[in-house]
């Protein structure tokens, strides 16, 4: 069947090196982009409860499920702790699942999440990244997703609608991976992703089937003719192997994140680095370290510092779990000092400093000479974050780099009205 197009469609038959007819091109969004996903990827079960801005990635499923584009259980839930419970047990009998939500509706549902990362159910999910309550707001924030963060949760960030799909497609191919069945979450920040709109590669159903193998549970399927037990009562003797056996998956998660992008980089011509992006960091000086949507008033700031013979770099996180050491350290083991801008916030923590900021400093530990790292906090609940404010936070970043013990120190909150 072929992809749906939407009213601001840009039909164009696109040459890749799949050959021809690897896709079409579409102006949509990044929800659109994700709905596209579960679509191509033939899921079985999706769940839905509303909250902003996830919501919209439901409406797109559903408006495809009622032009007969897709066919899939479209479940309507009475909470967000249902929807996920749902799919949860959905997924033991070897259904492909999706699921999502935002904010505290994300939180609303922990005790699933937590449970389902503990079962190594391959459950992919979307978090439409939200300030969390209260405030109340609908902002972007990073601290909703980054609850899971330490759960068994593989959790990424990006920063495009076509990310966004390459990305979904590629979360199944390693989530549902039996060397990991883990679940994966894939952060995509409220509003400047969900709602915005770009030109998007939507690959061809036979590129994908190519690509995305079914989903197979083998001996661990939950069925009358196999009789296993899930979610087991574990005594005491037993949680350390347990949770050994997650730290196992999870590690072995690289691996398999590098053989898929490696398989999307040579069937669909794009895909890039695993788990980092870097940009302008051939000859950089000091480099800015960030998230999501983010990188686009970065790279604009970093091209214009450039212009006046600033070296300045950038290294985009795009995969947080598995935590990116070997790549940061080695992107980073020329600069003098480190700026991270992190879009959330980790009250009490070590030089108070966001929860990037935190896992960079203890990646970069090891390292010989390791560079001075300053961290920044910007953008919570939606602010912009300017050109003005990352060519700010570069000075900072500059100043460590000369010498200034102080700059290392402490957190700076960016844009902050006083």
């Amino acid at each position: 069947m072929s992809p749906p197009k939407t009213a601001t469609a840009k039909k164009a038959e696109t040459e890749g090196p799949g050959g021809p007819s690897a896709g079409s091109e579409e102006l949509i969004s990044g929800s659109e982009a994700i709905a596209h996903a579960c679509r191509l990827a033939d899921v079985d079960v999706i769940t839905a409860y509303p909250i902003r801005p996830y919501d919209t990635v439901m409406q797109y499923v559903s408006q495809m499920i009622s032009n007969g584009q897709f066919d899939c259980d479209y479940i309507v839930a009475e909470s967000e702790h249902s929807q996920f419970e749902i799919v949860k047990h959905a997924s033991t009998v070897g259904a492909r699942v999706f699921v999502g939500s935002s904010g505290v509706g994300w939180l609303y549902a922990f005790e699933a999440l937590a449970v389902t990362a503990g079962l190594r159910l391959p459950m992919v999910a979307m978090v439409g990244n939200r300030a969390l309550d209260d405030p109340g707001a609908f902002g972007v924030e990073h601290n909703d997703a980054l609850a899971v963060r330490d759960l068994g949760w593989m959790l990424c960030w990006v920063a495009t609608a076509q990310e966004a799909l390459d990305t979904a497609l590629i979360a199944y191919r390693v989530a549902e991976d039996q060397r990991v069945f883990l679940p994966c979450a894939i952060s995509c920040d409220g509003a400047f992703l969900t709602h915005s709109q770009s030109i998007v590669n939507v690959p061809s159903q036979e590129a994908v089937n190519s690509f995305l193998p079914p989903y197979e549970r083998g001996d661990k399927l939950l069925h009358p003719d196999n009789p296993i037990t899930i979610a087991p009562q574990a005594n005491e003797d037993w949680v350390m192997e347990i949770r050994r056996q997650s730290d196992a998956a999870m590690r072995r998660a690289r691996k398999v994140l590098i053989e898929a992008y490696e398989d999307l980089n040579a069937k669909f011509g794009r895909g890039g680095e695993p788990f980092i992006e870097r940009y302008m960091m051939e000859d950089a000086e000091v480099a800015l370290v960030g998230m999501g949507t983010l990188a686009m008033p970065v790279k604009v700031a970093v091209r214009k510092m450039r212009e006046q013979g600033r070296k300045v770099g950038f290294v985009r996180v795009r995969w947080f779990r598995p935590f990116p050491s070997e790549e940061l350290q080695q992107a980073l083991s020329e600069v003098q000092a480190v700026g991270v801008i992190d879009r959330d916030y980790g009250f009490g923590s070590a030089f108070h400093s966001g929860v990037l900021a935190n896992d960079l400093r203890s990646a970069l530990y090891p390292m010989e000479r390791r560079p001075k790292i300053v961290s920044f906090v910007a953008g919570l609940g939606g602010r912009e974050v300017s050109a003005a404010n990352v060519i700010e936070i570069t000075d900072k970043v500059f100043d460590a780099a000369g010498g200034d013990a102080t700059s290392d120190q402490d957190t700076y909150w960016i844009g902050v009205r006083e």
